[in-house]
């Protein structure tokens, strides 16, 4: 299954067909997903107490697996799942834009931008530092 917990997919097919929403819960044997706000289903239920009213509960039901596509955070479009090989680590990959799709890749991948390879900040002690300025004038 190429569809993992806190990703962003878009329903392809039903009724729900065009809403998109964050994956809660995975069921691999199942081929199935929960999606947030996705297949809303009213669950009847009974009191068990004495104290406790009866209820009507709304939840999101599991829908096949089929039915979603990931939706790339770079892109912004459902794409199929593609997978390539960085660092040693096979990491899945938007097949229209190339980008990453993990979470946890995309995090580090950001890191190493941000912080490009520079050589840290010579410390020097106050009084060499007077002694250089009175050397330059």
């Amino acid at each position: 299954m190429k569809v993992k917990v806190n990703d962003n997919v878009l329903v392809i097919t039903g009724k729900y067909k065009g809403k998109q929403g964050k994956v809660l819960k995975t069921d691999p044997t199942g081929r199935r997903v929960i999606v947030e706000g996705v297949n809303i289903v009213h669950k009847h239920e009974k009191a068990r107490k004495a104290n406790e009213p009866s209820r009507i509960v709304t939840e999101e039901a599991p829908i096949d697996v089929s039915n979603v596509e990931v939706v790339c955070d770079k892109c912004q479009q459902a794409t199929r799942v593609g997978h390539a090989i960085v660092d040693g680590k096979k990491i899945r990959v938007c097949k229209k834009c190339g980008a990453p799709l993990d979470k946890a890749y995309v995090k580090k991948a950001k890191k190493a931008e941000a912080t490009p390879e520079a050589a840290p900040k010579k410390r020097t002690r106050k009084r060499t530092q007077k002694a250089e300025a009175e050397n330059k004038d």
